[in-house]
């Protein structure tokens, strides 16, 4: 198996998000979930739902916040990010 695999969190419903997380458990040890701006509510609500309704021993491993910097110069803004590692035992 690989070490890491990544789930992104957009715009698309959240048991849509749980899924790619199930199924990325199936390929890695860890998956990372990873959120910019207003997703980042959703990727906490993915990580609720798939450990309370699914994977109830998945353990939550780490959790990193920062910021980015988008846009071209004159257009600057900063975004805020998380990424939650997520380990099964």
């Amino acid at each position: 198996m690989s070490n890491d695999e990544r789930v992104y969190i957009g715009s698309k419903p959240i048991l849509a998000y749980v899924t790619a997380v199930i199924t990325a458990f199936s390929r890695a040890d860890s998956v990372n979930v990873m959120a910019r701006g207003r997703a980042i509510s959703s990727a906490v609500d993915v990580v609720e739902v798939t450990k309370r309704s699914f994977m109830r021993d998945m353990i939550v491993d780490d959790v990193s916040i920062g910021t980015e910097i988008l846009g071209e110069e004159g257009n600057k803004r900063n975004v805020s990010t998380i990424a939650i590692k997520l380990s099964k035992p």
